[in-house]
């Protein structure tokens, strides 16, 4: 859905896309943004050289020479030209009526050199005196894989996307795109902004904050223009929906490399860190842990407390998963005098336990009933804000092969429980030796929409991540 009104509102949801200055043999530009054309979106070229011009109506697109020869208002075009040509085409755009652009074209202040400066501040002084929305330069743009836009063409095209995700970064604003979509996540809407000379992180996300199709918001940022009306709109976002922040730039080092970068001056880290707690955002590290965060966000009930019930398969793994969820600050309680009793009908203690956290392969031995029955149990505890349980590749992988309805069978029970109850649920399944297969049955989980991770810890981090923001 739109937020109509809103200044980037055209350009988020495009009918008419120009793609400016790409080239073969390859013409990633067009190739990427051929969907959008698939879908019904008009898409032109715009190319002089009269040596592309054959290969770009290969491809079925109609190519002008001029933007003002476009017979359609432009709203969201992408630009692929020299440095110094980017000017004069960000001229063109402005009195053809174009409502943005992205500027792939980099070589701008973040190389330090005079005349990238001399041009970034050009572009920045015509895109402000014209109103002009000009994401970058250096930068991949706008993905909106709901019209198949797209910065790669390797990213998805989905229009279950429930996440929006702002990056600095071109790379790890794609990178996040392919890998939450491998854990079956989908993004709403994009942007990698680069210089983000006119444009900053604050008009995006102010956008994202209206979007209905957007629920949960990702950023990669390594530095803002205007941190007061950052610090405001974050606050206001907030109160939203979750948003999840990674900072570029959080070590000495770190905030040398965004210089180089994107040109950007990375705010001191304590400084930064007061006022991701002030703003109630919740802050990651990497790549991973942010993907992480959007499972449990996505996937998982918020939890109302850090009473934790551990589900392991052995020994070993139940001391394993209590260190790792104590080390994230949750608590592991004893349970309650009347699930000991219920248990201890049925429970095998030879070689197995049910305390928590429950040693419970031995009592199971494949029967989903019986583990149905296990969930039920410690689910009523009153003890008991929320349950992670192991999955064992190392024992299990050698039957789930053998009999495929097996795994299918505890999955859709997984999925019974995780629905019915009002309490978070997550899984853990460890590749251990089985990674190649463990990655084969990685969408069974995703398409039951299941919080799975790969380790305890990473499991742990992202609950504990989700329960400081829900003040738990």
């Amino acid at each position: 859905m739109s937020v109509p009104g809103h200044r980037l509102d055209r350009m988020f949801n495009p009918e008419v896309v120009a793609v400016i200055g790409d080239k073969g043999p390859g013409y990633m530009w067009l190739h990427n943004n051929m969907p959008f054309k698939e879908k019904g979106g008009r898409l032109y070229s715009v190319q002089l050289d009269e040596k592309e011009i054959p290969g770009i109506e290969a491809l079925g697109v109609q190519n002008f020479k001029s933007l003002a020869d476009i017979p359609e208002k432009i709203d969201y075009a992408l630009v692929a030209v020299p440095r110094q040509v980017s000017p004069y085409v960000l001229k063109d755009l402005i009195a053809a009526g174009a409502h943005g652009a992205g500027f792939f074209t980099s070589g701008f202040a973040e190389t330090g050199e005079e005349l990238g400066v001399k041009l970034q501040a050009q572009l920045k002084e015509m895109a402000s005196a014209a109103d002009f929305n000009l994401v970058g330069p250096n930068c991949m743009g706008l993905y909106m894989p709901k019209v198949g836009v797209r910065f790669s063409g390797d990213v998805p095209v989905a229009a279950d996307g429930r996440v929006g995700f702002l990056s600095q970064s071109g790379t790890h604003g794609i990178m996040f795109s392919l890998v939450a979509a491998a854990n079956g996540i989908h993004l709403s809407r994009c942007a990698s902004f680069g210089n983000a000379i006119v444009l900053d992180v604050s008009d995006y996300l102010d956008y994202l904050a209206q979007d209905d199709e957007t629920e949960v918001i990702g950023m990669y940022v390594e530095g803002v223009r205007d941190g007061r009306r950052f610090f405001e709109t974050l606050k206001e976002a907030t109160k939203r929906k979750p948003v999840v922040v990674w900072k570029g730039g959080q070590t000495e080092a770190g905030a040398r490399a965004t210089m180089s970068h994107t040109g950007s001056l990375a705010a001191p880290q304590a400084v930064w860190e007061g006022m991701m707690r002030q703003c109630g955002a919740i802050t990651t590290n990497n790549l991973d842990e942010t993907v992480d965060v959007m499972k449990a966000l996505l996937r998982a009930k918020r939890p109302k407390g850090r009473g934790m019930a551990l589900l392991a398969q052995t020994g070993g793994q139940s001391v394993s998963i209590t260190d790792a969820f104590a080390k994230g600050g949750f608590q592991v309680p004893r349970l309650s005098e009347a699930s000991y009793a219920t248990l201890g009908e049925f429970f095998n203690i030879v070689g197995g336990s049910f305390q928590n956290p429950l040693d419970m392969a031995g009592t199971i031995q494949g029967n989903v009933e019986t583990l149905d029955r296990i969930l039920k149990i410690v689910d009523a505890d009153p003890n008991v804000d929320g349950m992670a349980m192991e999955l064992s590749a190392m024992f299990a992988a050698r039957q789930w092969k053998k009999d495929p309805a097996s795994l299918d069978q505890t999955l859709d029970l997984m999925k019974a429980h995780a629905e019915r109850s009002q309490k978070p649920f997550v899984a853990v399944l460890h590749p251990a030796h089985e990674a190649e297969y463990v990655a084969q049955v990685q969408p069974k989980f995703s398409d039951r929409g299941l919080a799975v991770y790969q380790s305890f810890e990473r499991a742990a981090a992202a609950l504990a991540r989700v329960a400081a923001y829900e003040g738990v």
